[in-house]
């Protein structure tokens, strides 16, 4: 922002804090490809991290570090790259930007006091972008822009600052604003300039990067008259969110707003969440130690962006619920840590990426583990669980590299070993005062996966492999369904589900195979129909004796199966109508027509033969599931299939493709309201065998834009042309 030139971190050493001012924890946003990893790459190089671009001494890149990413070629975790500048740590944490990872996301907003919205300058800012700036906005999350790929032949800076003002400067346009213009060289062959440095619109001075280091002087008269065509705008932006209610007046009567105030105001409003300024970077060319704007965007961080003591107090609870005083960003206060990511590492096992929001965690303590499942598991909320766990080495990732740490403070991050019982979203407390943090809201998995173990030795593995990648990830579900027998794993995504697949077979080593995903179909009565069940069998010695008549009328949906004895003048013996009763409901549990449970019926016991010497419980089991089978051979028996309630969250101009994409589903739209500006809820109810890949569906439909829920209603008939299908599968 102004001239001040600030020293750097030394590489090789891991960036510490010994208080929370001393800290900002910055989470970067944005699309997959528009240069987040690039970016964290490039300011770790000018903050003297890396010896060489984007590399550290092993030749790993400082966040893609882990072999799956780089056989993708795409970030799939949280990644955090702690950098210094100024005496100041910035943990950089670095986020996937393709939405099935957006539980990686959310655990970086969880753990950052600000944001940096990384927006391509080629290819523009996308739906599923808007709406996290929309999110950070609702909670008063700090945010700033950086615009990338101003190499691109396409790229126009002008352009994209325009671009950003409207989708992220809706309510006040004038709060979105940049605070440099590039400074192009000669175009070259193919007509593009080339940016080589910045004109500050705030200092008025050049910063020309074309050496490879940010060299400062004067604007020539063309340069200055670039900057002050801009600057107005920019000053009257800031002053708008000024604390002086006098410096509007004083600038438009003419008065020369010092460089200081303007400045100071700037960094108060970005702090607060009301100014949103819009910057420049690219990576440092061969040979280069700084990229293009990487020092102005370290000097926002460092001097605008708020510290972890400006964060609101956290609510905690003790683990029964018993509500405790809000605690602030104190070292000396107490410990109340949260851990944000799970994962694995083949040498030290777990690792534990924790924010502490207070007290001081140090290594080899003792702490405690609590922890509740994460919100919005809208089928399955994990239990309570704690444990006193003792914490190994404290540790700062760059790369594959983990650096010791003495202590981490409050406001800090730092890398926890060996916590082998602490899940993504426990809170880390004194084991001697235990509480519980508030868990933070994650979606929940809807896209499902059946699985089979490959082979016994897998499957010997498969329970304890799925727990850890659930414990890693908490968009991840296992369920085991009762009604199909299938075990299915819940996912947010194609490329989600892939890639847990993968972490299940390379660092678990348990091959799972696919196979078709079932939904819980029912079968009941289209009519009334009576059936007569003998078991009759006498071959020597103890015979079997059992014959029972029956009465079977469908029910409303719901009613689930009632048994009515209406026996006279003991033809079935009392003692064995339970037995009648249980053969009925073993063998409507078996299912009648298709292999699926029956439902929705009233069974009734008419009449029925017992011998005094051979019949038994088991003959009279046997006797009623005859005569339930000889009744559905009397009447038709309808396939019942389970109906989802649907609740659409879209931007208004995708209602009517998404409406129209639900009725081609055989969907029924039950109602659509305003959920916001620009936003409708379509309520919708559609077979759930229609809606088994709806979490890729509607993304493709709404631009990756479009959010679903879904809730069981009931079953009711199917199609009789899809139930013909139904029963000739095998």
């Amino acid at each position: 922002m102004g001239a001040t030139s600030h020293q750097a971190g030394a590489a090789g050493r891991a960036p510490t804090a010994d208080r929370p001012s001393s800290v900002r924890n910055v989470v970067l946003v944005g699309h997959s490809g528009a240069g987040k990893t690039t970016l964290a790459e490039a300011l770790a190089l000018t903050a003297g991290a890396l010896n060489r671009a984007g590399r550290v001494e092993d030749g790993a890149t400082v966040s893609d570090y882990d072999e799956i990413e780089h056989r993708r070629h795409r970030s799939v975790q949280l990644s955090l790259v702690p950098v210094e500048w100024a005496g100041i740590k910035v943990n950089l944490l670095d986020t996937p930007g393709y939405a099935d990872f957006v539980g990686e996301l959310r655990a970086g907003l969880r753990a950052a006091d600000a944001a940096l919205f990384v927006v391509s300058a080629s290819d523009g800012i996308d739906g599923a972008t808007r709406a996290v700036w929309d999110e950070c906005r609702d909670v008063g999350m700090p945010r700033a822009i950086v615009v990338t790929h101003l190499e691109a032949a396409r790229a126009d800076y002008s352009q994209m600052t325009s671009i950003c003002g409207e989708a992220f400067g809706a309510d006040d346009p004038d709060a979105v604003l940049p605070l440099y213009l590039p400074l192009t060289g000669p175009a070259g062959p193919d007509g593009h300039a080339p940016v080589t440095g910045l004109l500050g619109l705030l200092s008025r001075r050049v910063h020309d990067y074309s050496g490879g280091e940010r060299a400062e002087r004067d604007p020539d008269p063309a340069e200055l008259a670039l900057i002050d065509d801009a600057r107005s705008r920019l000053i009257e932006g800031i002053i708008a969110e000024s604390e002086d209610e006098t410096l509007m007046d004083r600038y438009l009567g003419g008065e020369e707003i010092d460089l200081k105030t303007l400045i100071d105001d700037l960094e108060r409003a970005v702090a607060r969440g009301t100014f949103h300024p819009v910057l420049m970077a690219a990576p440092a060319a061969d040979g280069a130690r700084q990229g293009l704007g990487t020092v102005e965007l370290l000097e926002l961080v460092t001097g605008a962006f708020p510290t972890p003591l400006e964060r609101a107090p956290v609510a905690v609870t003790t683990p029964d619920g018993e509500a405790r005083p809000a605690v602030t960003c104190d070292p000396e206060g107490p410990l109340v840590a949260e851990v944000v990511k799970t994962s694995s590492d083949p040498y030290v096992g777990r690792v534990s990426l924790v924010r502490v929001f207070s007290g001081t965690l140090r290594p080899e303590e003792t702490v405690h583990v609590s922890g509740h499942g994460l919100v919005e598991r809208s089928r399955e909320e994990r239990d309570l669980h704690e444990a006193d766990e003792r914490v190994g080495a404290l540790t700062s990732p760059f790369g594959k590299q983990q650096r010791p740490l003495t202590r981490c403070v409050a406001g800090d991050l730092a890398c926890v070993a060996k916590l082998t019982r602490a899940e993504t979203g426990d809170t880390l407390s004194s084991k001697d005062d235990p509480l519980l943090m508030e868990p933070w809201s994650m979606p929940d998995p809807l896209l499902p996966l059946a699985v089979e173990a490959h082979s016994k030795a897998d499957d010997d593995k498969l329970s304890q492999g799925l727990a850890r990648l659930v414990a890693e990830d908490p968009t991840l579900r296992v369920e085991q369904n009762p009604h199909t027998h299938q075990l299915v794993l819940w996912s947010l995504g194609e490329a989600h589900q892939d890639l847990a697949l993968e972490r299940l077979r390379t660092r678990y080593g348990v091959q799972v195979d696919p196979v078709p995903h079932k939904v819980s179909l029912r079968e009941t009565f289209g009519s009334r129909a009576t059936g007569r069940g003998r078991h009759v069998k006498q071959s020597g010695g103890h015979g079997q004796f059992a014959i029972c008549e029956i009465d079977v009328e469908p029910l409303p949906p719901g009613s689930g199966i009632e048994f009515v004895d209406k026996v006279v003048g003991g033809a079935v013996p009392r003692s064995f109508i339970p037995s009648v009763e249980k053969g009925v409901r073993a063998q409507a549990a078996r299912g009648l027509a298709a292999g699926h449970p029956l439902v929705d019926v009233r069974i009734t016991l008419c009449d029925g033969k017992a011998h005094s010497v051979d019949s038994s419980d088991a003959a009279f089991q046997t006797a009623g599931a005859l005569a339930l089978r000889e009744a559905a051979g009397q009447a038709p028996i309808h396939l019942l299939e389970p109906v989802a309630e649907l609740d659409v969250m879209v931007p208004d101009e995708y209602v009517g493709p998404v409406m129209s994409d639900l009725a081609g589903r055989r969907g029924r739209v039950i109602g659509t309201e305003q959920a916001g500006p620009g936003r409708t809820r379509v309520r919708a109810e559609v077979p759930e065998i229609e809606i088994g890949r709806y979490a890729v569906e509607l993304r493709s439909v709404t631009h990756g834009t479009g959010r679903f829920t879904r809730a069981y209603a009931r079953h009711e008939p199917m199609p009789a042309h899809l139930a013909d299908k139904v029963r000739e599968q095998p």
